[in-house]
């Protein structure tokens, strides 16, 4: 029991220690797996109990998988998930059972150890996925597809292991497990759309939370024992029961039922990960491992970047789902443990690929977390296309027109309203599809990097009404501004930022026009609330064009909270209330008596008796139990807040 309180205590020290690090917490849980192994420790027995509970994380992860992918948008992917997922699997086996044969493995052990390298792990990239919003971009639909195609395969894999070496019927055992597949989407189909829509019905009609959350785990658990007894994946098979559910009214509420058990078991899932990890085999052939992770992520990115290398539009979300595959999965443990039972691996080559997939799966979650600027780097936005970018015809004969400096989401959007006012445009951007696309579609694009002069002046800048830089780049902003002063310092330049961080940095260097997209757009969100209470639009208006004038000077500072710093970097000052107790140092003092300057900080109001005094006069003299209201950087609050209390 001690050694069960000590390793948890560990697993909230260490994931403590990670957020405030910003790091995933999948490296917390591995990490935590290496201190409690064997290898360190030795605090916990890597025992069947835990494997089990950790597979069941695995399972409740697939079938929270399963809610989001309805059987209609599992068969628009069949592409992905039959072509690519197919392609990759057999391409990536070859290539590696290969380079064993080289090394002197025989045959079967080649395509053994063949098949695990090409196994990717669903847990740690469905869950980074859903951590970072991607699971429906592009590239994450290409790597949920590879690795739905990689759970279907295992399954005839771990039927056939157990008989390499033997004499037995390889045909019929195929044919067998084929069979048992289809028997099982058959049932969980048909108890999906008959049984299991009744059955949550009447558990909703009960209103007991208890009872539905009961009833979800017992589906999770049911599937996929279902699936298990036949031979086959119980991770399967609470993907197949997730995914008839997910057309169901019931879907949100279910994933909020199973989101606790699932991230709980999850967390163990990856803790008996880091608990494989052999450090004495790591100091051994550290060398050796040195070449081989490097080689392993760079081969399994290369190979979906290649499957798709002619269809352009899909290179750069093949590569950053490439980044996402490149690791060992958790079904590569399993086929390694089997091999191993059967005689068929050396307990030094399943030692060494475990230590390789357990490294890689550690650098899995900063690998996807870089993919999409090592994507942007390797396939490079100025590369040539394969057919040249025809120059819009109309380009030499403007004048008076506006210039749009960035044609992405921004861009096109200015460009659509200036274009239904008639109002004549030239757009530059950098990316080669995304222009080809443009220009096809009849936008003005040019391709070029709009820093330099050669390419403001192609699109007549000097004789331009507007120049709209719409890039969130401000040191590219900056240069793209400082040429096109060179240029005619009456040239009329609007910025689009992110926020009003540099804003006077960039009205200094000649920018009329500051738009922070941020404010602005809460300004916006702000008036309709405004007008929908009663307010009438011209005092909104006044008000808004006040806020303007002062510069957004009302909406700075918020009140942090746990998430802020993480998820909130679009303000850097922050609001924080101060409740003054009987021994307070500033006890006494008058408004005017508070050093605020010296401390750089701003009084945003008072409240005293449940009431606020928003712009108290200099002699205002602060009582006990008032609760002063600051705001500045989170530094210079934590000083002033001293000062409060304690002066000095």
């Amino acid at each position: 029991m001690l050694s069960v309180l000590i390793s948890l205590l560990l697993v909230i020290l260490v994931l403590l220690s990670f957020r405030r690090l910003k790091i995933p917490p999948v490296l917390g849980y591995l990490v935590t797996g290496i201190l409690v192994g064997p290898s360190v420790f030795e605090l916990l027995a890597d025992s069947e109990q835990m494997h089990f509970l950790a597979e069941l994380g695995v399972v409740f992860l697939l079938f929270s998988l399963g809610l989001e992918f309805s059987l209609p948008k599992l068969m628009s992917m069949k592409g992905l998930v039959f072509g690519l997922g197919s392609a990759q699997l057999a391409i990536t086996t070859s290539i590696v059972a290969g380079v064993c044969l080289s090394v002197g493995l025989d045959i079967e052990q080649a395509l053994i150890v063949g098949v695990v390298i090409a196994l990717s792990s669903t847990a740690i990239v469905i869950k980074q996925l859903s951590e970072m919003r991607q699971t429906n971009s592009g590239s994450g639909q290409m790597a949920i597809s590879v690795l739905l195609f990689q759970d279907i395969a295992v399954v005839p894999v771990l039927i056939l292991i157990p008989m390499l070496g033997t004499d037995s019927d390889f045909g019929l055992s195929l044919l067998l497990a084929l069979g048992k597949g289809v028997g099982a989407f058959i049932i969980i189909f048909l108890a999906g759309k008959l049984i299991l829509p009744k059955l949550f019905d009447e558990i909703a009609r009960a209103r007991s939370d208890e009872l539905f959350v009961l009833t979800a785990i017992m589906v999770v658990v049911f599937t996929g024992a279902l699936t298990y007894s036949l031979g086959l994946s119980a991770a399967l098979g609470a993907f197949l029961s997730g995914m008839m559910l997910g057309e169901s009214k019931y879907r949100h509420q279910l994933d909020a039922d199973i989101r606790p058990f699932k991230d709980i078991l999850m967390g163990l899932f990856f803790v008996s990960i880091g608990m494989m990890l052999n450090l004495s085999l790591l100091v051994e052939q550290w060398s050796l491992l040195l070449i081989c992770l490097p080689l392993l992520i760079l081969a399994k990115s290369a190979i979906v970047a290649l499957i798709y290398f002619n269809r352009r539009a899909k290179r750069r979300s093949a590569l950053k789902s490439g980044f996402y595959l490149a690791q060992v999965g958790e079904f590569g443990f399993v086929v390694l443990a089997l091999a191993q039972k059967n005689a068929l691996l050396s307990e030094t080559t399943v030692s060494l690929i475990i230590a390789l997939g357990v490294l890689s799966m550690a650098m899995t979650p900063i690998l996807m977390h870089k993919a999409d600027a090592l994507a942007k780097h390797v396939i490079k936005s100025h590369e040539l296309l394969d057919k040249p970018l025809p120059t819009p015809i109309t380009c030499e004969l403007m004048k008076d027109h506006v210039v749009i400096c960035g044609f992405g989401r921004v861009g096109q959007t200015i460009a659509r309203f200036l274009k239904k006012e008639a109002i004549t445009y030239i757009a530059m951007d950098q990316d080669p599809v995304r222009i080809q696309e443009a220009i096809v579609g009849g936008e003005k694009v040019l391709f070029g990097d709009s820093r330099h002069r050669d390419i403001l002046k192609n699109c007549h800048v000097d004789k331009a009404k507007l120049v709209v830089i719409t890039f969130d780049d401000n040191h590219s902003v900056l240069q793209v501004l400082s040429a096109c002063k060179e240029m005619g310092q009456d040239i009329e330049v609007m910025i689009r930022t992110r926020d009003d961080t540099d804003m006077r940095k960039l009205k200094e260097a000649g920018a009329q026009t500051v738009v922070p997209e941020a404010l602005e757009g809460s300004l916006m969100l702000v008036s309709q609330v405004l007008f929908l209470s009663g307010v009438p639009m011209s005092r909104v208006l006044k008000r808004i064009q006040i806020e303007r004038k002062n510069q957004y000077k009302f909406m700075h500072g918020y009140f942090h909270g746990d998430e802020s710093s993480h998820n909130m970097e679009l303000d850097l000052e922050q609001l924080h209330a101060v409740a003054l107790p009987l021994d307070a140092y500033v006890i006494g003092q008058s408004v005017g008596d508070l050093p605020l300057e010296r401390l750089r900080i701003t009084l945003r109001g008072i409240r005293r008796n449940h009431e606020e005094i928003s712009e108290p006069d200099s002699d205002f003299v602060i009582n006990e139990d008032d609760v002063l209201v600051l705001c500045g950087k989170p530094r210079r609050v934590e000083r002033a807040e001293r000062y409060l209390l304690n002066g000095g």
